[in-house]
This record gives C-alpha cells, sequence and structure tokens, in this order.
C-alpha cells in the first residue's frame, strides 16, 4: 500500500471488531474487504446443458454459463432508483451509476471492475445497493446468481464497518493499469471437452490501484492498493450483449 506523506489516517481510525462480522479493525488504509477464510480455488467449474460439473483443467477456477434468456433493463421503478436526502440537506443521487453494458468482452470486463470499486458511503447507499446495480448485468438464466452475489460480498465492506466509514465520508474507485485474458484460461479451453465451457464464455484478468479518500480531523486522507482479480463473463454468440458470470477471489487472478 502506498500513502501519499502525511496523508495517512492515525491509527486511530481503527474500530474493536464486532463478533460474528470477521472484522478486525476498521480503518481508511488498512481494511480487509475480501473474507480472509475463503481458500483459493483449484478446481475449474464450468456449468453443461445437463448440469453442473466439476473439470480439474490446471488447477484453477473456471465458470461456464448454460445458455438462457436474457433479461429485460431495470425500469424508473427500481428501488436502487428512490432518492435519499444527506442530513445537510444536500440533494443526493437518484440512483447508483449502472454498469455499462458492451459487447467486447474486455470492455465489458472493465466497466464491471470499475463499478464494483465504485461506492461513496456518504451517497446514502448501502453495500447491498451497490451490489444490486452489479447483479443487474448478472447471469441472465439465473444459474450463477447466488454465486456472484457471494463473490461481490467479499468486495464490498460488511454493514457494521460501512458505517464506520460513514463517519469518515471514505470514497473508494478503481484505476485500472492492464486487462488481459490470462494464460491459464487458454489452457482450460484447450483441456475442455466440447460443450463444457458455453461459447462465448472468456476470463479477464484485471489489475489496477484501489484509491480510497476520506476526511480526518477534518483533513483530507487518502491510500493506494494495488490488486488484481478476474472477471468471468459471456458474450456473443450466446448473448448480444457480455453478462457477468463471477468474480475470482480479490487479489487471486488467473495467470
Amino acid at each position: 500500500m502506498r500513502c501519499r506523506p502525511g496523508t495517512c489516517a492515525p491509527s486511530s481510525l481503527a474500530t474493536p471488531a464486532r463478533a460474528g462480522y470477521g472484522v478486525e479493525a476498521v480503518h481508511l488504509d488498512g481494511m480487509k474487504t475480501s473474507a480472509a477464510d475463503i481458500p483459493p480455488r483449484k478446481r475449474v467449474i464450468v456449468l453443461i446443458a445437463a448440469g453442473l460439473s466439476v473439470l480439474l483443467l490446471a488447477g484453477i477456477g473456471v465458470y461456464g454459463l448454460i445458455q438462457g434468456p436474457c433479461t429485460g433493463p431495470p425500469t424508473d421503478d427500481d428501488p436502487a432508483a428512490t432518492s435519499a436526502p444527506s442530513e445537510d440537506g444536500t440533494p443526493m443521487p437518484g440512483r447508483i451509476v449502472p454498469v455499462e453494458r458492451s459487447s467486447d468482452p474486455e470492455t465489458f470486463a472493465r466497466n464491471v471492475a470499475t463499478a464494483v470499486f465504485a461506492w461513496d458511503t456518504g451517497a446514502g447507499f448501502m453495500p447491498l445497493d451497490y451490489t444490486a446495480v452489479v447483479m443487474e448485468v448478472a447471469d441472465p438464466t439465473g444459474t450463477e446468481q447466488a454465486g456472484l452475489a457471494n463473490d461481490l460480498s467479499a468486495y464490498l465492506p460488511v454493514r457494521e464497518a460501512w458505517v464506520d466509514l460513514r463517519q469518515y465520508a471514505t470514497t473508494q474507485h478503481l484505476e485500472i493499469t492492464d486487462a488481459f485474458v490470462p494464460e491459464a484460461w487458454a489452457t482450460a479451453e484447450a483441456q475442455a471437452q466440447p460443450g463444457q465451457i458455453t461459447e462465448g464464455t472468456t476470463a479477464i484478468t484485471i489489475e489496477g490501484v484501489r484509491h480510497r479518500a476520506g476526511v480526518w480531523n477534518e483533513e483530507p486522507v487518502a491510500s493506494e492498493h494495488e490488486v488484481a482479480f478476474t472477471v468471468f463473463v459471456i458474450c456473443e454468440p450466446a448473448y448480444d450483449t457480455c453478462h457477468l458470470l463471477r468474480l475470482s477471489e480479490l487479489d487471486n487472478p488467473l495467470r
């Protein structure tokens, strides 16, 4: 983690852990947003038309998807579109920015990555609101949605940590430095039997810098931390536009 001189928050920003939430400390620089007890994926998981089968391909986790009907776009009646005023009366945004759709796998993966890391604790929303926005571009069949929701929960602060971070007006965004199809994915495709990985499924590994900023004792503070992860998507010819299948464990991407 790299902090600009004089900008890191004091250690007093840390907050004692709350039982049952797995939060050891809440700190602008040091808060963990991934579950520490999730083991690295060592199996390749793919879906075929007959159901779910497990394939050992190069010791990596790969998710596939059988084809299904596409879902419609969100409407203005979506709960996430409800406005919420701030404590000082400042108008809040009526909706979290949705994930921009694309038929290009890399472009879509970049858009997903940007959305996953973009949040503002002072905007009147909670972690589940940000999760709901990403889920709008998820697996249309619903098969992978439960797994994706679990993946996303490891990328966002838990509710208790979120409430503590709100005291410091903490915001976050991602600076993407690279996006590429990992060699491990090509190996998985080469070892898979016909039909085991749905056509149009691919993996894009994202590398970047997570930026966090906030206010401590009325002074701005900021931190930076390098991150890497893999976005699994399904695009043409399965669908006209790409959809999100799963996310790898944070900082444990395919290479």
